[in-house]
């Protein structure tokens, strides 16, 4: 009997900690249980997105307040265009805000940040950012930096 308690214990302590794994798996990937919520769709277009990819983070003073949906090429401009889906909570993004792609410490992952502007007038669902600044090619600036350039 005193075996079987053990055995159960230990196969209860098992999948405990195979449930913290996934937890922590499913947070590290993006991929969270919980619903997204509300949100609007907002664009911005950029020469070089760098590693952005879709279910990146959008960031506002360094709080999350979104994530990228979608990155295509518009044809007509040969810039990239990025889908960004911002919470409903936050609707009041000025118009002259700017979208920067930025880079979590040295080799983190890249994400949007919206640097806010002064204007009175906020950045309607379905609006574009005016002002962006494309992500920084660290090969190139190495490559420029060797030859003199």
């Amino acid at each position: 009997m005193a075996q079987r308690t053990t055995e159960i214990i230990t196969g209860l302590f098992i999948i405990a900690g195979l449930a913290a794994v996934l937890v922590l798996a499913l947070q590290v990937s993006g991929l969270s249980p919980k619903s997204a919520g509300d949100t609007y769709t907002l664009y911005a277009s950029f020469n070089d997105v760098g590693g952005i990819s879709p279910r990146g983070k959008v960031a506002m003073a360094g709080v999350k307040v979104g994530s990228i949906r979608s990155v295509t090429l518009d044809k007509e401009t040969f810039q990239a265009r990025v889908e960004l889906a911002i919470d409903a909570n936050v609707d009041n993004i000025p118009a002259d805000s700017s979208a920067v792609i930025r880079t979590s410490g040295i080799l983190g992952d890249q994400y949007i940040d919206i640097s806010i502007g002064g204007d009175m007038e906020s950045l309607k669902p379905g609006d574009s950012f005016y002002s962006t600044q494309s992500a920084m090619n660290l090969e190139r600036l190495i490559t420029n930096f060797a030859s003199g350039k």
